[in-house]
Order: C-alpha cells, then structure tokens, then sequence
C-alpha cells in the first residue's frame, strides 16, 4: 500500500509539474502601429497679412503646395505659377505658396517685404502663406503632413530645395511629390491639374 501511495504521490507531482512546464503565457497580440491616413483639410495656418488660412475650404479641389523664395535661382518660377493659378483656378485647382528661409537663407525678408516681392515683381495672386520651416525641428505641420508616410498614406520624401511641388487631390490626399526644378508649367503638373 506504501509503494501504491508513494507512486500515486509521485505521479501527481510529475503531472503538476508537466502541466506547469506546457503552461503557456498568454499570447500577445502584437498590432502593427499603423496611423490613420490624414488630409490635408485638418490644417489651419496663417497667410502672409496674419489672417487664419483653413484647408478645410478648398475641399474639392486640386492644390499644388510649393516652398517659395525670393532670392533663389528658381526664383522666376513664381511667373508660371502664377499662370498656371490664372489659367486653372476657375476649374477647381489652386495654388497655396509657403516661402521658407531653409535653403541658402534664401527668404530673408518678412512676411510683408515677400507679400510686396511676389506682388511688385511676378503680380502673385494665389494665396501666399506666413513664412514656416519647410525641414528640420522646426519644420511646420502642414509639411510634417506632406514629407511623412505615415501621415500622408504615399510616400517619405525630403524638400530638396525651393519649389518643390506637392499635389494634392481633390480629396484632400498628398498625390505626388514633384521635384524643384520641374517648371509649374511642365506637362507632369499640367496634365494633373486637366485630369
């Protein structure tokens, strides 16, 4: 009876031990932390007077966002902006200009000595922002919106210089990233605007 117990007891012990050793931990799910694709509607920012500027009133249309300068060798880039707005912004298209002073210090001046620039050399006349950093720390929340995937639902992408073009859908939704040096007026730009 002792040799009966005895095994019994030892059986028992090896059973708890099994089942301890088979014990699981739970199970973790592990969730890829995907963020919620953004538009570019949620922005608001001040134009060059210091009046508040909502991207929630261009729903529907087409928006062509460019970093601007007045001191850049692309400078002269404002004309064909300029007549791109002119010739497309009864269709539902509209340019929103940001001069940054991130490339050469090549936007020196205020938000009222650009306003006059952009008006007395190029007659500007699609809205102009408060001047931002378009990189860096301090880079500006529209362009955070702009250069991010995870934000943007495209792509990464990094403001090489002045005049670069961002297109963004009638949707509000980044598109596609033009380069600086492709004119407003090239046929990339001009075919995206028409379709």
């Amino acid at each position: 009876m002792r040799k009966l117990l005895f095994l019994i007891g030892i059986l028992s012990l090896t059973s708890c031990q099994n089942q301890a050793q088979n014990k699981v931990a739970p199970i973790r799910e592990t969730k890829e932390l995907v963020m919620e694709k953004q538009t570019i509607y949620q922005f608001k920012v001040k134009d060059l007077e210091g009046n508040e500027f909502d991207f929630a009133t261009l729903k529907g249309k087409k928006i062509l966002v460019v970093n601007t300068a007045s001191k850049c060798g692309l400078t002269p880039q404002y004309k064909d902006l300029e007549a791109i707005y002119n010739q497309y912004k009864n269709n539902n298209f509209v340019i929103v200009g940001f001069p940054a002073n991130n490339f050469g210090q090549q936007e020196p001046g205020s938000n009222k000595e650009i306003g006059e620039f952009c008006s007395r050399n190029y007659g500007v006349t699609f809205p102009m922002m408060s001047k931002i950093s378009v990189k860096g720390k301090d880079m500006n929340e529209v362009y955070q919106f702009l250069t991010q995937k995870a934000k943007n639902g495209l792509q990464d992408s990094e403001v090489e210089w002045n005049f670069q073009k961002y297109l963004i859908n009638e949707k509000g939704e980044l598109e596609k990233v033009v380069a600086p040096n492709v004119l407003p007026t090239d046929d990339e730009i001009v075919n995206w605007i028409k379709s």
